[in-house]
């Protein structure tokens, strides 16, 4: 995070949307770490870094397929959030926000650039150290058939995927995140999970996602 940190610009003056237009229920600690990064405040930007850094490359490398890709346009996310802070409005969560600057870095590093096959996520295989031996193993090995058969959806259905059960993303915080109408969103979230759970089917692993 330092690189990031060190030689910012100076501060943005813009304001950001007044907190009694905010929508209620927002994560109220992002957007106080916003209004403090577009005063210019460095600090804050470390500090929101630590809060979603890690989900926001497993999201871009689920993309990109490229470990180091992913975690340069990682913090390239954060270098936007830094410049255009003073521009965010509020009408969406910060997270959402990241997200869909993430996922515009993402597309547009894979219109530039050929990427390796998609990576396994090799973080999510890594054991708890108390989990018993046996279980252990069963866990990565669900994992690892998850992740084949999450690889094998359209990178359409994948990410929406991704953006629901991965990061807890709203039916209208994924229709923000790929600019497609709610409506949409709902229709490939039901064919998504119907083809995800066929392909597990076929794995020998019920689940009820259809």
């Amino acid at each position: 995070m330092s690189a990031i940190a060190q030689g910012l610009p100076g501060q943005f003056t813009r304001p950001l949307v007044a907190a009694n237009h905010r929508p209620a229920g927002r994560d109220t600690l992002d957007d106080a770490l916003i209004e403090r990064i577009a005063a210019g405040d460095r600090s804050a930007v470390n500090v929101l870094y630590a809060r979603h850094s890690v989900r926001i490359y497993r999201f871009i490398l689920r993309i990109v397929g490229n470990e180091a890709v992913a975690e340069e346009l990682a913090n390239e996310v954060f270098l936007h959030v830094w410049r255009k802070a003073g521009m965010f409005e509020g009408r969406s969560q910060v997270s959402t926000w990241l997200l869909a600057v993430a996922r515009h870095k993402a597309l547009g590093a894979l219109r530039s650039r050929s990427t390796e096959p998609l990576d396994r996520d090799a973080a999510g295989s890594i054991a708890d150290p108390g989990e018993d031996p046996e279980a252990a193993h069963a866990r990565r090995e669900t994992g690892a058939i998850l992740r084949d058969c999450l690889a094998q959806l359209s990178p359409l259905h994948r990410q929406i995927i991704d953006l629901v059960y991965y990061h807890g993303q709203t039916i209208g915080g994924v229709a923000q995140i790929l600019d497609i109408p709610q409506s949409t969103v709902k229709t490939r979230m039901f064919y998504a999970r119907r083809q995800l759970a066929e392909l597990l089917r076929t794995r020998g692993i019920a689940t009820a996602a259809a």
